[in-house]
C-alpha cells in the first residue's frame, strides 16, 4: 500500500510547478496583429498591475506578429520600440514579419505578404489606398522601400527567436517535439503547428507561445497558447508570470468601446 504513494510522491517531487525565478514578473503579450487600441490598452492595465503587485524585476515579451490584417501595424511597430526604450522589453519575431521584411527585396515573397494582411500594413505607413490599388507588384515594393522607415526594419530585424526565463520557453510558434533548443531550425520556431500542438509529452520547459489562434487560453501541461486572434476577435490577451503563479490580463473591444479583464486562471 505504501509503495504505491512512495511512487507518487517521487514523481511529484520530480516535476515541480513550473516557476520563474523569485523577484522576476513577466508580462507576455500574445499575437497584436496591427491592433494598436488594443496593444495601448493592454500595456496601460500591465503598467497600472506592475506598480500595484509591488516591487520586482520585470519584463514585458512580445510573442510576435506585430504587424499584418489589423488597422495599425506601423503605429503598433512604433509603439513596440518606445515601450522597449523605456522598460525591459523582450521581442519575439514572428512569422509575418519574417513575411514582412523579406518582401522588401523578394517581389515573390511580397505577393504573398500583401495576401496574408500586408495590404493593411502598407496602408498603416501611408500608401494611398488608390495608389495601392492602381500600383503594380514592383510599383509596391518601390513604395514600401520609401515609406517604411529603416528604424522599424532595424527593430523587426533585431527580434529573438526565443527567450528563456526560469521554466518557461517564449517563442512565436512552437518548438519541434525532442528536438534541443540549440538545434531547433528557425522555420519552426515561426510556423510550426501540428506537430508541435498535438505533441502530447513534456517539454524541458512550459513553452507559451502565439501564432495559432484559440477562442481562449490553451494551458496544456506542456504549453501555453495566447494568441487569442486580437484583430478577429478584439481580444488581446497578457500572461502574467510570478513565481509559480499564472494570471492573465486581457484588452477587449466590443462595439467601438475597449475594456480590461483580470483572470486569476485560464477561461
Amino acid at each position: 500500500m505504501l509503495e504505491p504513494l512512495r511512487k507518487i510522491f517521487r514523481k511529484r517531487a520530480h516535476h515541480p510547478a513550473p516557476a520563474v525565478p523569485e523577484g522576476q514578473r513577466v508580462y507576455v503579450i500574445g499575437d497584436i496583429h496591427g491592433r494598436l487600441d488594443l496593444f495601448d490598452e493592454l500595456i496601460a492595465a500591465i503598467e497600472r498591475d506592475d506598480g500595484a503587485a509591488g516591487p520586482a524585476e520585470t519584463t514585458i515579451v512580445l510573442l510576435g506578429d506585430l504587424v499584418d490584417r489589423g488597422p495599425d501595424s506601423a503605429g503598433v511597430v512604433r509603439r513596440a520600440r518606445e515601450l522597449q526604450q523605456r522598460r525591459p522589453t523582450r521581442v519575439l519575431a514572428g512569422n509575418h514579419e519574417e513575411m514582412f521584411l523579406d518582401s522588401f527585396g523578394d517581389r515573390r515573397l511580397l505577393r504573398h505578404f500583401l495576401k496574408h494582411g500586408g495590404r493593411e500594413t502598407l496602408l498603416s505607413y501611408g500608401v494611398p489606398r488608390k495608389r495601392y490599388n492602381d500600383s503594380t507588384l514592383d510599383e509596391l515594393q518601390a513604395l514600401m522601400n520609401e515609406v517604411v522607415p529603416e528604424e522599424d526594419r532595424a527593430f523587426l530585424r533585431a527580434a529573438e527567436e526565443f527567450v528563456v526565463i526560469g521554466d518557461y520557453l517564449f517563442v512565436h510558434a512552437g518548438i519541434q517535439p525532442e528536438v534541443p533548443l540549440e538545434e531547433q531550425s528557425r522555420h519552426d520556431m515561426l510556423w510550426i503547428r501540428d506537430r508541435f500542438l498535438k505533441y502530447p509529452g513534456r517539454h524541458p520547459h512550459v513553452v507559451v507561445h502565439g501564432h495559432t489562434i484559440c477562442p481562449s487560453v490553451e494551458e496544456r501541461g506542456n504549453r501555453i497558447g495566447i494568441d487569442t486572434g486580437a484583430y478577429r476577435t478584439g481580444r488581446l490577451t497578457a500572461l502574467v508570470l510570478e513565481g509559480q503563479s499564472r494570471r492573465y490580463i486581457q484588452a477587449s473591444e466590443d462595439a467601438g468601446s475597449l475594456s480590461v479583464s483580470h483572470l486569476e486562471t485560464a477561461q
